[in-house]
């Protein structure tokens, strides 16, 4: 990231990613950062105003769906601090007992009808919603072939193998090749190959367009 970069957090939380991401591009780039949860969200705004001359960042209370709707997901406690949709696992294995109901919209329309000059612009997209980020960058699809930022998403500790191939065969068919990150003070990490997408439980992909 450099300054006036724009960059996407989905699945924001109270902004511990997206307030460094901020301060990084500064106050001529931008962070649009997505939180679904009422009872987090309000954190999240807290935190987005405490760095207006340094940084600018625009919270939205809405997760990143295919389509506009209520939804509900769920939380592993009962504090909801942790969840997100799992469709296509069972609700016995991912354990995510506490239900809370949540606003989703197409971010992609959203973004051409509310910020349609920072489009061009975003340059990093990073995804965290608990086994659902192939849905998520699914719905951005357009928007990936039209400016080609550079992905982070993760492969959720309970995702089976097919969901795991889908996500590494959705990014590489887009054109992009795929690193596992090993920590934060190595990126992007090594190559990872499809044959290898179950060898560990849980971990971050990056994701870089091909040159």
């Amino acid at each position: 990231m450099k300054p006036g970069d724009v960059a996407i957090d989905i699945g924001a939380h109270t902004g511990d990613s997206t307030i460094p991401i901020a301060l990084a591009v500064g106050a001529a780039g931008c962070v649009i950062a997505l939180e679904p949860n009422p009872l987090v969200f309000p954190v999240l705004d807290r935190n987005a105003g405490l760095n207006i001359d340094k940084a600018r960042i625009i919270p939205l209370m809405f997760a990143a769906t295919a389509e506009s709707g209520e939804f509900d997901f769920g939380y592993s406690d009962a504090g909801f601090c942790n969840g997100g949709m799992h469709e296509g696992i069972s609700r016995w294995r991912h354990g995510h007992m506490f239900k809370l109901r949540v606003h989703g919209h197409n971010l992609q329309r959203y973004l051409e009808k509310q910020y349609p000059d920072l489009m061009n612009r975003i340059r990093f997209i990073k995804v965290d919603t608990e086994g659902h980020d192939y849905r998520v960058l699914a719905s951005l699809e357009g928007l990936l072939v039209a400016v080609k930022p550079v992905l982070k998403a993760e492969m959720f500790a309970l995702l089976d193998g097919a969901g795991r191939e889908r996500l590494f065969d959705f990014v590489t068919g887009l054109g992009y090749d795929v690193f596992i990150t090993q920590n934060d003070a190595d990126y992007p990490g090594r190559r990872l190959h499809r044959s290898e997408l179950c060898a560990r439980r849980h971990y971050d992909v990056f994701c870089v367009p091909k040159s």
